[in-house]
């Protein structure tokens, strides 16, 4: 297969899987479930705070699962995944208020692992970046399209409990034609392997060794990824409500539309990196980008505090610098680290780590706002929390440059051989 039919192929069939995957997930999010409550909480944060839950657990879970699997078990296991949380969306719509926030965290639970078991089929190659640029471009998209389906449908009158699972009914052709390319993807060939190392299933030893070998620069990776997961995953929960704040009510369009010009953005930035051949160069590039996306956050913010930036302009300004930043950890970060220090692994094992923290962070971030900020508007908080994760993203990769820097140059004077010292 020619270079330019593999990467037509992987892109096409990651970006429909995970697209379609998004109807399952995030319908739930565009009702807003008013006069609802459950345990003194607004019924939306219970839900949306139960989903997290499964889905944090599922990443935990991932760890272990996606790192191991073997590449004839994908298929089915996205079929078998997606599956599981289709009929916890039936149990949601079945189930009466206040009962059926428990299908939600059944509904994450299985979904969590998705992004490992797509993103395996890409990694390892010398197209990587590229091929994972559409991957993740996908969930940009995918969030705000499925919430306008979502809302589109509750318009026309489907009750609000029902829609998320008359939502993912809908995109069940799309996935089933996302796994099928999938399926035709061929296996990383002798050059891939060369250029970026082997990539194998890692046991639990195996990823103990690995996590030993670079302890300090996978907490400040981690800590990173924390804060940019909790602020995406804020912002993509409660955009109705943010968007409505700046003065957008009753506009389920601009849920689609404000994230288009981000995804084609960030889409070709992260897939020019493709054209970055070092694995040393590209690996810090990685750091620079993200750090770049931080101060994005934070500079806009910071105008559009002092009412010097329309709001539109800034929703979408936070929204690819956040984007900018998060997407370089599902394209090029961890491929790139892998290949510069030569550990025969899988992009999984680290993916799942930061994953599994980052949606406790997300989870955190939640339950802060209701207990201890419940007086500020959505608008008001998502301005405080762009301003705190501006600063970390900043500070923290700037401090992950200075460990890679004398990681490496103790890594370079180790007179063992490059794999035995892991």
């Amino acid at each position: 297969m020619s270079s330019f039919k593999l990467a037509a192929l992987a892109v096409a069939g990651a970006f429909i899987t995970y697209f379609s995957m998004y109807a399952f997930r995030k319908p739930f999010t565009a009702a807003e479930y008013n006069a609802l409550t459950l345990w003194g909480l607004d019924y939306k944060i219970v839900l949306v705070i139960a989903q997290v839950a499964g889905y944090t657990a599922s990443k935990f879970l991932g760890i272990k699962v996606v790192s191991e699997m073997k590449p004839a078990a994908r298929i089915r296991s996205i079929l078998g995944l997606i599956g599981v949380a289709w009929l916890a969306l039936l149990g949601f719509g079945i189930i009466p208020h206040p009962y059926n926030w428990v299908c939600l965290i059944l509904n994450g639970l299985p979904l969590g692992m998705i992004w490992g078991v797509v993103f395996a089929f890409l990694e390892g190659r010398r197209q990587t970046e590229l091929l994972a640029a559409g991957l993740a471009s996908s969930f940009i998209v995918a969030s705000g399209v499925v919430k306008s389906v979502g809302q589109g449908f509750i318009l026309n009158g489907i009750p609000e409990f029902w829609m998320p699972f008359v939502t993912g009914a809908v995109f069940i052709p799309t996935l089933l034609l996302g796994v099928w390319l999938l399926s035709l993807i061929p296996p990383p060939d002798a050059e891939d392997e060369a250029s970026r190392t082997e990539r194998l299933p890692m046991s639990a030893a195996e990823r103990k060794r690995f996590f030993l070998a670079f302890a300090p620069g996978i907490v400040i990776v981690v800590l990173v990824y924390m804060a940019l997961n909790a602020y995406r995953d804020f912002r993509d929960n409660f955009a109705v409500e943010i968007w409505r704040g700046l003065g957008f009510a009753d506009q389920p369009e601009v849920l689609t539309y404000a994230e288009l010009p981000i995804a084609v953005a960030v889409l070709v930035i992260s897939a020019l990196m493709i054209l970055i051949r070092n694995n040393r160069m590209a690996f810090y590039v990685n750091f620079v980008m993200i750090a770049l996306g931080g101060l994005a956050v934070l500079v806009t913010t910071v105008l559009f505090m002092s009412s010097r930036l329309d709001p539109a302009v800034w929703m979408i300004t936070v929204g690819f610098g956040m984007y900018l930043a998060y997407m370089f950890y599902h394209t090029m970060f961890f491929e790139r680290w892998i290949a510069l220090f030569r550990y025969r692994s899988n992009i999984g094992f680290l993916m799942y780590l930061c994953d599994s923290f980052g949606y406790l962070a997300s989870v955190g971030v939640m339950l802060y706002k209701d207990f201890f900020a419940g007086e500020l508007s959505w608008l008001r908080f998502f301005t405080q929390i762009s301003l705190t994760m501006g600063v970390m993203t900043l500070a923290l990769s700037l401090i992950g440059v200075l460990y890679f820097l004398r990681r490496e140059k103790r890594w370079q004077s180790a007179a063992q051989p490059e794999q035995s010292m892991f």
